[in-house]
């Protein structure tokens, strides 16, 4: 079981390439960086932690900017979106900045995705919150068209677009690989239809830990003609429990994601360290 970690990174918190060089010289696998393009002051959506929403939300950086500089400054370390709102984004210039951001990268570009819970956010951006899962389905179809294909052209309800030439490509094959966020079971099902990979979160008010979904999830996987084991679960929000991360371990979790404050080094840092040991203790 790999282990990687997210900030939402902002103009007080440590530089996404100074928390790249320091995950990497600890051996983690992978930074994540979350997207909000804005909050407005409107809020009809409840925040799904619950309670009040945190300032980083409002501040958060773009995130392809910021694993742009995370991906400089390191040589092995992955980056992710977790998550990249794509239901807020035009497909055919975020198809553009994936395959440009794999390239820059070696590679090492994991595209976490997700349709959100903000709809203010989004009726900002011209999306209508009940058909948000429609049109994330369609714009990755489409991105996956542009992405695999020389002339690429898609014809959707939401997205339509004639025969097209875009580059680059990615250098990952077919594309960087799609790991759809959501809880069980709706964001499970939506993985299985048009993402190669779940991304849960670790708990939410609703259930206290994701794992008891797990035999669901792989049942589900098999009655959709998808091969359990070639559907790998990312687990966000990963718990401070090194028996709890065994446990994550000994169910084929493939990669457990630590959520970090939007802090300086002198706070970041250790907490890195203190993940460094709970990694081991969770691997012995």
């Amino acid at each position: 079981m790999e282990f990687g970690a997210a900030m939402f990174f902002t103009d007080y918190s440590m530089r996404p390439d100074e928390l790249a060089t320091a995950l990497e010289a600890r051996g983690f696998e992978s930074l994540w960086a979350p997207e909000h393009s804005h909050i407005p002051l409107a809020r009809s959506s409840p925040w799904p932690s619950g309670g009040e929403l945190p300032k980083k939300y409002y501040d958060v950086m773009d995130p392809f900017v910021s694993l742009t500089a995370a991906a400089m400054a390191t040589t092995k370390l992955k980056i992710a979106t977790g998550i990249c709102l794509v239901v807020q984004r035009d497909p055919i210039q975020t198809a553009k900045l994936v395959a440009s951001i794999d390239q820059i990268s070696g590679g090492r570009f994991l595209f976490g995705v997700g349709a959100g819970w903000n709809a203010d956010e989004m009726a900002d951006h011209g999306t209508v919150y009940k058909t948000r899962f429609s049109l994330m389905r369609e714009r990755l179809e489409a991105m996956t068209a542009i992405w695999t294909q020389s002339k690429p052209e898609y014809h959707g309800k939401f997205v339509d677009f004639g025969p097209m030439m875009t580059w680059p490509k990615p250098v990952q094959k077919p594309h960087p690989p799609i790991l759809v966020g959501g809880n069980f079971p709706h964001g499970a099902r939506r993985a299985l239809a048009f993402g190669d990979a779940w991304m849960p979160h670790a708990s939410r008010p609703d259930y206290p830990d994701v794992a008891e979904f797990l035999p669901r999830f792989r049942q589900m996987a098999a009655e959709a003609n998808r091969d359990p084991t070639a559907v790998p679960i990312t687990i966000f929000g990963a718990p401070e429990e090194p028996d709890r991360l065994k446990r994550y371990r000994d169910l084929g979790i493939a990669r457990t994601v630590v959520s970090l404050p939007s802090s300086k080094r002198d706070e970041i840092l250790p907490i890195l360290d203190r993940w460094v040991e709970m990694a081991r203790q969770a691997r012995a």
